[in-house]
């Protein structure tokens, strides 16, 4: 698998141990598991354009907590239409 130069670093980081689990990390699971299971029932396909940067940020967001970058995506737009603004950590 070809990584990018972002990715690698990441990868380098993980293999020298830097990385650490949260100390909640039962209750984080549980609280991505529901946002995942919120946007579940996915009936509907959209395309939107973004900012490279943008996309970026979601990929690297959604990596660190173990998330596919779509299903972040899909999350922080449900919780903004329904007046709850998403946690930016």
């Amino acid at each position: 698998m070809k990584l990018t130069e972002e990715e690698r670093a990441i990868l380098e980081s993980v293999e020298r141990g830097e990385w650490r689990s949260v100390d909640n990390a039962a209750e984080e699971r549980r609280r991505y598991a529901a946002a995942a299971q919120a946007t579940e029932r996915k009936d509907k396909r959209v395309n939107i354009r973004m900012t490279e940067r943008d996309l970026i940020r979601f990929k690297k967001k959604a990596a660190e907590d173990g998330l596919p970058y779509q299903t972040l995506v899909s999350s922080v737009l449900h919780k903004y239409i329904n007046g709850r603004p998403p946690r930016c950590e």
